[in-house]
């Protein structure tokens, strides 16, 4: 009883002595914050601007680099100008020229053709694959090379041997075909053949793109997860619809979003392949603008569509990447 008296007589008074040396001025309810806040908020600032004064020569550089060609081509777009030659300022009657013009449309459809079957077409074969490495295939490894040349050649290559294989009589493929009673099938030579063309080889150059995204996000699923399903009794399409998919749904949205500005930007595939005919049935918007500025020498109806372009995408970013943020997936 003594020692229990006697540590209940002792404990206050150390525990007072103990606080009125931790805070001669007074009673605080949290021991040292104040001083600590102020510590920690200088060191917090000071990195900041050192971060910031590392950063911003290259921003300003940056800025500097991709502001003029904008500023300029903003210039030229209201213009009727030419390469060498700002010409007199004219509006925005390039604009509506172009908005009222009907091969502006038929590029426009066409790009949104060649953009859908680009992105989901490229997806699906990548995921296809993806999915089957993951697998197990014997040889997967080289399989995994192999799979990466289309994206790896040059594309000018690429481009060169599907001209051998599809454009003329004499090619591989059409030969085949009439071997097979199809007749004569020109591939180049008929607007909506070439467009499909155009569209395989666009899926073929890109898939490997889309199977390096795919496999990614795949490595990243914990095998535990379809161990688990399975011990549920879920089948297989189940278990891609319901796990699969889900698991990998911001890797896919963000690879839908990149291959969408790659597709509408693709300059080289059309144009390398077909050249934008025949009859304009594979011109897109970028070989459409390029036609304009470059053989027409019409600077300003060509930058203008490229502006039409870029703001297009910038909404259609926009718009996509605030799905997936509402939907959870960033």
């Amino acid at each position: 009883m003594s020692t229990s008296g006697t540590t209940g007589a002792i404990a206050p008074g150390v525990v007072e002595s103990v606080t009125r040396h931790q805070h001669p001025g007074g009673d605080h309810s949290q021991p040292g914050l104040p001083g600590g806040v102020r510590r920690t908020s200088s060191r917090v600032r000071r990195e900041r601007i050192t971060m910031a004064s590392l950063v911003l020569p290259s921003i300003i550089l940056v800025v500097l680099i991709n502001a003029y060609p904008v500023f300029y081509a903003a210039i030229q777009s209201v213009h009727d100008g030419t390469l060498t030659t700002t010409g007199d300022f004219v509006g925005f009657d390039n604009f509506s020229t172009i908005l009222a013009s009907p091969a502006f449309w038929a590029s426009a459809r066409f790009t949104l053709v060649f953009t859908i079957v680009g992105v989901f077409g490229s997806w699906a074969v990548g995921l296809a694959l993806a999915l089957g490495l993951r697998a197990g295939v014997p040889g997967r490894s080289v399989f995994r090379v192999l799979l990466l040349l289309p994206w790896v050649v040059p594309i000018v290559v690429s481009a060169t041997s599907w001209n051998w294989l599809v454009a003329t009589p004499s090619s591989p493929v059409p030969q085949l075909a009439e071997a097979l009673g199809f007749g004569q099938v020109l591939f180049l030579a008929n607007p909506l053949l070439a467009q499909i063309t155009v569209c395989i080889f666009k899926v073929w150059v890109s898939f490997p793109f889309m199977l390096l995204m795919t496999s990614a996000a795949l490595e990243s699923v914990d095998d535990n997860v379809y161990q688990a399903a399975r011990m549920d009794g879920a089948n297989r399409w189940q278990t891609f619809t319901q796990i699969t998919l889900p698991m990998i749904a911001r890797s896919t949205y963000i690879s839908w979003i990149l291959m969408a500005i790659f597709c509408v930007n693709d300059f080289p595939t059309i144009f390398l392949l077909t050249g934008g005919g025949p009859v304009d049935a594979t011109t897109s918007l970028v070989v459409y603008a390029y036609k304009l500025v470059f053989t027409n020498f019409q600077t300003g109806f060509g930058v203008a569509v490229a502006f039409l372009m870029t703001v297009s995408l910038v909404i259609v970013s926009t718009i996509l990447y605030r799905q997936i943020r509402k939907a959870g997936i960033e």
